[in-house]
């Protein structure tokens, strides 16, 4: 066995597994509430979601087991250039260790080597630890939601220019 995380692009064999780390973090932090991508349809079947033009969903993974993921998506109603940091979920064993802002670097990264030029994200008060990262690097707090996610339970609105 090797300590060696892999991050790399979702395949099909990561829907259940993805699915199951997002909902437990949402669960530990109390966030599994309607208006949430909890109850969202499209969290058991990201590897569809994210054949999207525009998009990328990157898997963090040890010894074959995900960790965790976080990913880009082009949501509706966004600005032009502008793209969506979404389902940045880790499992509780992979917290703390610096691997969400590896996997939000790396997925800012990438947008902005396709043409983005700003990254909005959404989030909610029981995540406060994801939040402070988000202001680490550079994100600031926005007074209103942007763009069409569909996410209503969700009341913090951050704002990133690459």
């Amino acid at each position: 066995m090797s300590n060696t995380i892999v991050i790399r692009n979702i395949e099909l064999k990561d829907n259940a597994a993805i699915a199951s780390v997002i909902r437990a973090a949402l669960t530990e932090f109390g966030a599994n509430k309607p208006g949430t991508v909890y109850y969202d349809p499209t969290t058991d079947h990201l590897f569809e979601l994210f054949q999207t033009p525009g998009s990328i969903y990157f898997i963090a993974e040890k010894d074959g087991a995900v960790l965790g993921g976080c990913g880009i998506f082009p949501t509706e109603g966004l600005p032009d250039a502008t793209c969506e940091l979404v389902k940045l979920y880790l499992s509780n064993t992979a917290r703390g260790t610096g691997l969400g802002k590896k996997l939000l670097l790396q997925s800012m990264a990438w947008a902005k080597q396709n043409g983005y030029t700003q990254v909005y994200l959404e989030s909610m008060p029981e995540l406060s630890k994801a939040v402070s990262i988000y202001e680490n690097v550079g994100f600031e707090k926005l007074n209103q939601a942007m763009g069409n996610s569909g996410h209503c339970g969700c009341d913090i609105w951050m704002l990133k220019k690459l």
